[in-house]
């Protein structure tokens, strides 16, 4: 659980059973996670083995695509907050903790590999892989206006629970290049979203599709027709865009502090008075006392720094 919200792991598998047990019990690990899915999506024999006893709950999906796979976790989950992953070891239940803290402000969260300090070496992020999913990110941003993009294949994900209903009902790609239709529902529904850096690691096993160099050539082809399509208008259809009143960060509520006590008074005071109702919700009464407290105490000593003399010349 994270700050009052329950927090489930989906993960599609399919030829990860060397590497999904690990990767289960990692996320388990952080203390956050309250449910992990399983999908076996016609995954390689002895997979429910590795998953058994790990307290991961086990789904099956006979439609064989990473996007069956993954629609089919989304429907059966039932969390506030829903991360997207992938059971192959390349990413790490730690970072879950960075989504977790910038879902707090926005309700869409998505990792990005192609930053050379968190790839890791044995990583499967070369050098035409990492410049053709910057290249195709950038290409997007460019075309939708959207914030910074710098990886489009990125399959580690978090979203709120109302911004993945919202758009549920136009995901149908049940291939690889479900991810890219992800993102694209994503700013075609406005919904607000950032993109952070995260550890890329080496994979268990060989991917069945980017282990492969032409199949990646093939299916960053897909990823630039499909964005394409968006932009011409080719998947436009009736959306209820999202209201900016579900946003998730609130607008501070200044308290106990007016313009007439004098700038000074103010000066790094806001940030520690300003409690929204949403903070007293998740940190408690206590904590919003203390917030208080400490603002008040920092007004005394900036109105004591103000009155001192100075020294005389």
């Amino acid at each position: 659980m994270w700050r009052g919200r329950t927090v489930a792991v989906v993960l599609p598998t399919y030829n990860e059973k060397d590497s999904i047990r690990a990767a289960i019990l990692e996320y388990v690990a952080t203390g956050f996670v309250d449910q992990v899915i399983v999908v076996n999506n016609n995954a390689a024999p002895g997979t429910s083995e590795e998953v058994a006893g790990t307290g991961a709950r086990e789904i099956f999906e006979t439609k064989q695509g990473y996007g069956h796979a993954l629609m089919c976790g989304i429907d059966d989950c039932t969390a506030d907050l829903i991360v997207l992953a992938e059971p192959d070891n390349t990413f790490t239940g730690q970072d879950l903790i960075k989504l977790l803290a910038y879902s707090d402000d926005v309700p869409v969260v998505f990792g990005t590999r192609t930053s050379r300090e968190f790839i890791w070496t044995g990583a499967n992020m070369g050098r035409f892989l990492r410049i053709g999913n910057w290249a195709v990110a950038k290409m997007t941003e460019v075309l939708f206006n959207t914030t910074i993009l710098t990886d489009m294949g990125c399959t580690y994900r978090l979203f709120h629970r109302k911004a993945l209903a919202l758009i549920r009902p136009h995901l149908n790609i049940g291939g690889s290049h479900f991810g890219p239709q992800l993102l694209m529902e994503v700013v075609e529904h406005g919904i607000p979203f950032v993109e952070i850096p995260v550890n890329y690691r080496a994979r268990v096993g060989v991917s069945s599709v980017t282990g492969d160099l032409w199949k990646a050539f093939r299916l960053g082809l897909r990823m630039i027709a499909l964005i394409l399509e968006y932009r011409l208008g080719v998947h436009s259809k009736a959306r209820s865009l999202w209201d900016p009143r579900d946003n998730i960060r609130a607008q501070p509520d200044v308290v106990g502090i007016g313009p007439a006590e004098g700038a000074h008074s103010t000066l790094g005071l806001q940030a520690l008075a300003a409690v929204t109702p949403r903070e007293r919700n998740l940190r408690g009464e206590e904590d919003s006392l203390r917030l208080r407290e400490a603002a008040l105490q920092l007004r005394e000593e900036n109105i004591r720094r103000a009155e001192k003399p100075g020294p005389r010349g």
